[in-house]
């Protein structure tokens, strides 16, 4: 089984937040596929179901995004080979809104809840990394990434989700996360 991880904060104070990315992809592959995200367990909720002919568990953490790790090292079983079959979701200011990037492994990149992660497991699982683009430096990181998307950014939003859910999808049928990045990473909406 494939374990798909979104990275966001729970609560319906941060739904729609820059920080939520990961969640917003879970969602819209479990409406894509009908998979209900709604079993209570591991830290998290979670949903089983098929995608592209893989049997795939699409969970969202409970905890905040500063303890997803303490999660996401719950779901993943002793069987489970993290460079094989694990895929890590979240949100990226470094990148501009609208892009993507995939990679086999790797740092945090400062993402407190990748950080998190890679010290419960290590660095050797795939994630994907949407643009929410903070614009000027110096600014209030924290709030940013809690801050809803704007009118006029959730067109670039919309595309770059889309772009992510169909990189998932590649990523379960091809099991190749380097074929993944050569045709998703680097695309801007």
């Amino acid at each position: 089984m494939k374990i798909i991880v979104g990275l966001g904060n729970p609560g319906l104070k941060y739904k729609n937040t820059r920080h939520n990315a990961g969640f917003l992809v879970l969602k819209i592959l479990a409406d894509k596929h009908k998979i209900k995200i709604k079993k209570k367990g591991f830290n998290g909720v979670y949903g089983i179901g098929r995608i592209k002919q893989q049997e795939v568990m699409l969970f969202e953490p409970l905890t905040y995004m500063n303890l997803s790790g303490e999660a996401v090292v719950s779901v993943c079983s002793s069987k489970l080979e993290l460079q094989k079959d694990l895929l890590v979701i979240s949100d990226d200011i470094t990148l501009p809104l609208g892009t993507i990037r995939i990679r086999e492994k790797g740092s945090a990149g400062g993402h407190n809840g990748l950080k998190s992660v890679i010290g419960k497991i290590g660095q050797d699982f795939a994630r994907l990394r949407i643009g929410v683009g903070m614009e000027s430096e110096g600014g209030d990181v924290s709030q940013y990434v809690l801050s809803s998307f704007s009118r006029g950014e959730k067109a670039f939003l919309k595309e770059s989700l889309t772009r992510a859910q169909e990189a998932v999808e590649m990523w379960l049928l091809t099991e190749d996360v380097k074929r993944v990045m050569n045709r998703y990473n680097g695309q801007n909406a």
